[in-house]
């Protein structure tokens, strides 16, 4: 078990970022729609045309879009209609969401957990984020608040590739120990998967917001208002998934939603309860509309 100099950190997410393949690098398609909806000159038309030249990208969109997770009355039969609904920036996301599951495929990353535990964990984020967005009273999208979700621990995705042995020893002593999974993940790789997540992300040039969620959602509190919503919906998104024992739980094992948290969003915790209670239905929704 290497133990690593905590200033040693920037060092070690760079020559992993220079290491990895597939996960440093996102589809074609998804760079493509992301350049679409950054720039302010492109239409709906420039979007679709993207979507519809990639026929399992056109799918998985509308699997999502007819599902109950966004209500729609009616079938929706076409991604022009899809974007007319729901608009360019809730289509650009959901396209997102989608196409970044290929990244989350492939073997154990321990005896306990599979690369499936990784992705069935950010899908519960997503969704429980996602609803958290609905009822809080402040201005966040919630379909950026679903793909916030899908991608906040994408630096985990970076550990498991480039420290194999290192995140199995990370994942072993958190459930033998109770060890915090942060501070693990610092003493025993070198970095955590917020900062190898944050540089994933910036290298993916996606909007600040959405980084900042990535790279702080475990302490939002260092986060300038402007950001700092977004991180904390993602945060006590991510530890009812965890006290849930969701997919992937051991980042926030043990941690509790606190009122300072849920006062920083406006939602109460009768709020909170019902989007517990609702969960198991909606998150086998949304696995279902983002599966292959």
């Amino acid at each position: 078990m290497s133990v690593q100099a905590p200033d040693n950190a920037k060092m070690i997410v760079d020559k992993a970022l220079a290491a990895i393949g597939d996960v440093a690098t996102l589809p074609e398609v998804t760079i493509k729609i992301i350049k679409i909806v950054e720039d302010p000159k492109s239409t709906a038309r420039d979007l679709h045309d993207v979507i519809k030249n990639d026929p399992a990208l056109s799918v998985k969109v509308l699997k999502v879009v007819n599902s109950a997770f966004y209500g729609l009355p009616g079938q929706v039969a076409s991604v022009d209609r899809a974007i007319i609904l729901l608009g360019l920036s809730a289509v650009k996301n959901i396209a997102i969401a989608a196409s970044i599951a290929r990244l989350f495929k492939g073997r154990k990353i321990s005896e306990q957990f599979s690369a499936s535990d990784l992705w069935r964990h950010s899908v519960g984020v997503a969704v429980i984020g996602h609803d958290l967005a609905v009822v809080s009273p402040h201005p966040v999208m919630a379909d950026e608040i679903f793909v916030a979700g899908m991608i906040h621990d994408i630096g985990t995705m970076v550990e498991r590739q480039v420290h194999p042995d290192q995140f199995a020893d990370v994942i072993n002593e958190c459930l033998n120990n109770g060890t915090d999974f942060l501070e693990c993940e610092r003493r025993i790789i070198g970095a955590d998967h917020q900062m190898f997540g944050v540089a994933l992300t910036t290298k993916w040039k996606f909007p600040r917001h959405l980084r900042a969620a990535v790279g702080f959602h475990h302490n939002p509190e260092a986060l300038s208002e402007e950001v700092k919503n977004l991180a904390t919906l993602i945060q006590i998104a991510d530890i009812l998934c965890c006290q849930e024992k969701i997919g992937f739980y051991l980042s926030a094992d043990g941690k509790e939603i606190t009122q300072a948290m849920l006062d920083t969003i406006a939602v109460t915790p009768a709020q909170l309860e019902e989007i517990r209670i609702n969960l198991p239905d909606k998150l086998a929704e949304a696995e279902a509309s983002l599966a292959s």
